[in-house]
């Protein structure tokens, strides 16, 4: 089968998803701190340090048409995305707090409920927040405060590390929304005690020293998310698309453009990766190494026997992030 990869990235270059994480700059420039002992921007969360620790905040806010269209998922989203920044730097959510402007009563007694039932589905209690149902739209902003013992870090990739891949494909298309859904697609308590074992993976491969970096795929899809991993890290990277894990019906364009309820991206020396890969496959979680960090400041993909570059952060950054 023929592929057109150079025609591939140039419609994920210019999707609407990673012009949103351009825009990052924007409030970075205005936001970034001056001192140099400050909280670095850029990570999935804010890691405070903390006595022999680090305390993790972060939030995520939806937009009006998302919660309008689909009032319990964008609740339950609420909680399942904080949780998975939490997770993504070696992190256990410890409570979320949320902020709520519904036009009725009924519309919010919808999201709440998503809210309430991602809570309870990865044991993360919901301990206060703002609610207003007198509104003239319908948005949701959660926040969540979690605990790490050792980080993974969008700043800690290295040159010569691999890039490994783990993603649930045990999910479903979440239509018309690009949302590979391996967590509410399901119910029942086999399922609660899966999820949360499946989120736990991450902090234990940091404690056991296995990696230093790690990144949880986001609506910028998986070259995205790469792309903003290597840039915090000021490194390039080499990914082969036939190596990712993908459900055997998705298309490529449709998977990297995908945003999956449970996939991270993580990096390791050489020597560990089969260790981390071990972590998931022993919980039916895909996983692979696809590619390799380098000096570059460069995104080069392979698919089949075509090699294209998909970004050039030395010419172009992306969030303005670089170490």
């Amino acid at each position: 089968m023929a592929h057109d990869l150079a025609t591939l990235l140039a419609t994920l270059r210019h999707s609407r998803a990673l012009a949103g994480k351009k825009d990052i700059a924007q409030a970075a420039a205005i936001l970034q701190p001056t001192s140099p002992d400050a909280i670095r921007l850029g990570d999935d969360c804010a890691a405070i340090p903390d006595g022999d620790g680090y305390l993790l905040l972060a939030s995520e806010g939806f937009q009006d048409s998302f919660v309008r269209s689909m009032p319990w998922f964008a609740g339950y989203c609420g909680v399942m995305v904080n949780v998975s920044d939490i997770a993504a730097m070696g992190g256990r959510p410890m409570a979320v707090v949320d902020a709520l402007w519904s036009d009725t009563s009924d519309a919010a007694a919808k999201i709440l409920t998503g809210l309430h039932d991602g809570a309870r589905t990865y044991g993360v209690p919901v301990v206060g927040g703002h609610t207003n149902i007198r509104s003239t739209h319908n948005s949701l902003s959660v926040a969540i405060l979690g605990r790490a013992r050792h980080l993974l870090s969008s700043f800690d990739a290295q040159a010569g590390e691999v890039l490994i891949a783990a993603i649930d494909l045990r999910g479903r298309w979440h239509d018309p929304h690009p949302f590979w859904d391996a967590s509410s697609a399901l119910c029942g308590t086999d399922h609660v005690a899966r999820l949360r074992g499946d989120i736990e993976l991450l902090p234990a491969i940091a404690e056991d020293g296995l990696s230093r970096a790690a990144k949880d795929i986001s609506m910028a899809g998986l070259l995205g998310t790469a792309l903003m991993l290597a840039e915090c890290s000021g490194v390039g990277m080499t990914i082969r698309l036939d190596d990712i894990p993908r459900p055997a019906p998705a298309p490529m364009e449709r998977w990297l453009s995908a945003f999956p309820s449970y996939g991270y991206l993580l990096t390791a020396r050489p020597e560990n990766a089969d260790a981390i890969m071990a972590h998931f496959h022993k919980r039916g979680i895909a996983s692979s190494v696809i590619g390799q960090c380098n000096r570059t400041q460069r995104l080069d993909v392979s698919w089949a026997d075509e090699r294209e570059i998909f970004w050039d952060l030395a010419q172009t950054p992306l969030m303005g992030f670089a170490p």
